[in-house]
């Protein structure tokens, strides 16, 4: 196994992890933003409320959750070392002259990648701390529908967006998303070989769709929660 170990730790298979737990990911922000939108409802949190206990507590999604955690953490360590060994193969000239830079609405992006990256993972450390160990680990109150007694995971979101603070620090978080995935989706698609003139510019523009309008789902909820809850 000494060539696929070989393989991972190589530059083009860790482009090639990268791209696969970045499409993952990918797939798992809209189904979690599907989620969240429960949210939205003017009910007290029953449908954000069964939803969350739902997730919690199907052993399918269950499983499926701990392959996500792990995807996130090699994402984020394989990104992290990619960038750094592309930061040294520029040397201390690098950023003098920037004759690689990529031209396009998505350069800022493709040269930000490390430093966006760090603050989406700053980020999740703490919205997984507030909310997801919360719900595993924290005394929540109950809330009971219909018979069924579940944890009130609503009653701590929405406390957390009344703080304006934690509002603006998420929707800074969501812009800093977008930008990720503006580069990411196409990069991620190309690294797996899927660049052709027929089909790269589809890639591209569903790629730009997919990086305004998730974030925005997710920016929008404690925007509104905030004014209207």
């Amino acid at each position: 196994m000494s060539w696929f170990s070989n393989f991972l730790t190589s530059s083009i298979g860790r482009k090639m992890v990268m791209s696969l737990t970045g499409i993952f990911l990918i797939l798992f922000l809209v189904v979690h933003l599907i989620g969240n939108l429960q949210l939205l409802y003017d009910d007290g949190g029953e449908k954000f409320n069964l939803y969350a206990n739902f997730m919690t507590t199907n052993p399918l999604i269950k499983t499926t959750s701990y392959l996500l955690y792990a995807f996130i953490l090699i994402h984020a360590v394989q990104g992290w070392l990619l960038w750094r060994k592309n930061r040294q193969a520029r040397g201390p000239q690098g950023y003098a002259v920037k004759t690689t830079k990529t031209v396009g609405t998505n350069s800022f992006a493709a040269n930000n990648m490390g430093w966006l990256g760090t603050i989406i993972f700053l980020f999740l450390a703490i919205h997984l701390y507030q909310f997801w160990l919360q719900m595993k680990l924290g005394n929540l109150p109950m809330a009971n529908y219909d018979g069924q007694e579940v944890k009130d995971l609503y009653a701590i979101v929405s406390v957390a967006y009344e703080n304006v603070g934690f509002v603006i620090f998420y929707v800074v978080s969501m812009i800093v998303i977008g930008f990720h995935l503006i580069h990411g989706f196409q990069s991620a698609f190309q690294t797996l070989g899927i660049n052709h003139s027929k089909y790269t510019p589809f890639i591209k523009g569903v790629g730009k769709i997919y990086a305004i309008l998730v974030p925005l789902g997710f920016a929008i909820i404690p925007v509104y929660m905030y004014l209207f809850h």
